[in-house]
């Protein structure tokens, strides 16, 4: 994958239409899908009362986008760096974390917004410590792990 054309230049291009750009998106993509799920979650925590919290709804295409723009982005910066990023604990641990807090943001959807029930606490409180840990191991894939652009110099 990091061998091919696209993730070479990716990767090694000084343009800034390449790794500034495609880690830009990340940025924006994570702030859409994280800042909507965290403002829902304190919401459902109590924050903010005097806003109902049906009237949240209309924003979830917006995190959804910001989802699909951190998918898409992600995947171009995997491939930009595949062995590293693919042989890395860390960032297991971040797609799993990422994968668990989506399925939270869907069951709050199903819970909140489906059924109009008000059991939102706990899944809130969850959503956020997962999105805490999702951000903060990618974060340390930077530090942890396999790093990328490191040569083995021992020999």
């Amino acid at each position: 994958m990091e061998n091919t054309g696209f993730a070479t230049w990716i990767r090694e291009s000084g343009s800034i239409w390449a790794y500034p750009i495609v880690l830009s998106l990340h940025a924006i993509g994570m702030g859409m899908l994280v800042g909507f799920n965290w403002a829902l979650d304190l919401r459902l925590l109590g924050v903010a009362p005097q806003v109902p919290v049906q009237s949240m709804e209309r924003y979830l295409p917006w995190a959804w986008y910001g989802f699909w723009i951190n998918a898409i982005s992600g995947v171009v910066l995997t491939f930009a760096d595949a062995s590293t990023k693919m042989t890395s604990w860390v960032f297991g641990v971040k797609m799993g974390l990422i994968v668990v807090a989506v399925l939270v943001l869907v069951q709050i959807k199903k819970q909140v917004f489906v059924k109009h029930t008000s059991n939102g606490k706990m899944l809130a409180a969850v959503s956020i410590a997962l999105w805490v840990c999702a951000i903060t191991a990618g974060r340390l894939m930077a530090y942890l792990g396999p790093v990328s652009g490191l040569k083995d110099i021992s020999n």
